[in-house]
């Protein structure tokens, strides 16, 4: 029997098959900061297993750990629970479930990285067996309210513009590898007070924590299970939001709704909305902020200009996409407006 290893079928083609199944799925998310001697085996071992299981997603690992995010038919939650327990390698995982559900994946993608969250950081700068404590909703929630106590929003620019904290500090960073120094340059002088990190579902206050505590900041604490399981036990346990808005989200949700707030606007009107759109046009796809008169008007383009290049030809954007001017670089659109 040959293992399948890689997706071989066409984006359309998944698409397609993912719209006419009859089952229900549950997008959740795991990681681990865990040593993995044989980071390929592992990644082989996880597309086999998951693959059997109709599972759809993004995984990343490298020897210091895994990073999951991924869509399983939930007539196979159980037999997967129990796969992923046998996989000694990744230890013992907890298991985020989704807020709000939705399409999310429409394929499975495993890739071998250098790291699990791309901070680029050279291994001198941080120790993971010194992190920040982790804190439960409540405790974060009180901890907010102290004195000399400063939230930061160890998320890009475009996730926290939809949902926060209430009063976080946000560094107007758009890569997850810019975002390190510029936290620690917020906190220049302020060494001495408690710093509070949050992030989507706690993986990058791992990391992020322990550089800081290794760069001379000793209170730091972060927000265990991120605000994933932070929504999930606030309303479990009744306790009042301090999060506002939108959690965003890498796939094709964008975004999970925990409070009613919309906090965000079209980055084109400038009316409150808080809905991210990638833009039409193949050749640009610019990350942006619009609302519904908005994308009606531009057909779901981020400009008159895309809208007028996603109506022509495939053989005319092909030839234009060949004039380097043409290629927008940009990876998210922000109006002045804002």
């Amino acid at each position: 029997m040959v293992i399948k290893l890689y997706n071989k079928k066409s984006k359309q083609e998944l698409i397609k098959n993912l719209n006419s199944e009859q089952f229900k799925r549950i997008t959740c998310s795991f990681y681990n900061y865990i040593p993995i001697k044989s980071p390929q085996v592992l990644r082989d071992i996880i597309y086999s297993t998951f693959e059997s299981l109709k599972i759809f997603g993004r995984i990343y690992i490298a020897s210091e750990g895994i990073n999951a995010q991924i869509s399983v038919p939930d007539y196979f939650w159980d037999e997967f629970i129990e796969k992923l327990k046998k996989i000694n390698d990744i230890g013992d995982i907890p298991i985020k479930k989704a807020v709000n559900e939705g399409a999310s994946f429409y394929k499975l993608v495993v890739k071998v990285k250098k790291e699990i969250v791309a901070y680029g950081l050279s291994k001198e700068l941080y120790d993971m067996n010194k992190v920040g404590k982790h804190l439960k909703p409540q405790e974060f929630n009180k901890a907010i309210d102290e004195k000399n106590t400063i939230v930061i929003d160890m998320r890009n620019f475009y996730e926290s513009e939809v949902g926060r904290f209430k009063d976080a500090e946000i560094p107007l960073v758009e890569k997850s590898k810019e975002l390190l120094p510029e936290v620690r340059k917020m906190l220049n002088g302020r060494e001495n007070k408690q710093v509070l990190l949050y992030c989507t579902g706690g993986i990058r206050c791992e990391k992020a924590s322990s550089y800081l505590i290794k760069s001379g900041i000793s209170n730091v604490k972060q927000l265990e299970g991120g605000i994933i399981q932070y929504a999930h036990d606030i309303k479990k346990k009744g306790i009042k939001s301090k999060f506002v808005g939108k959690n965003f989200v890498f796939d094709a949700r964008l975004g999970e709704r925990i409070t009613d707030d919309v906090i965000a606007k079209c980055h084109l009107c400038g009316e409150p909305t808080d809905n991210h759109h990638d833009c039409n046009y193949d050749a640009c796809h610019i990350l942006f902020i619009q609302c519904a008169d908005c994308s009606i008007k531009l057909h779901g383009c981020c400009s008159e200009e895309c809208k007028e290049n996603s109506l022509k030809t495939i053989e005319e954007q092909k030839i234009m996409r060949k004039n380097p001017k043409n290629i927008i670089k940009k990876r998210y659109f922000r109006s002045p407006k804002n």
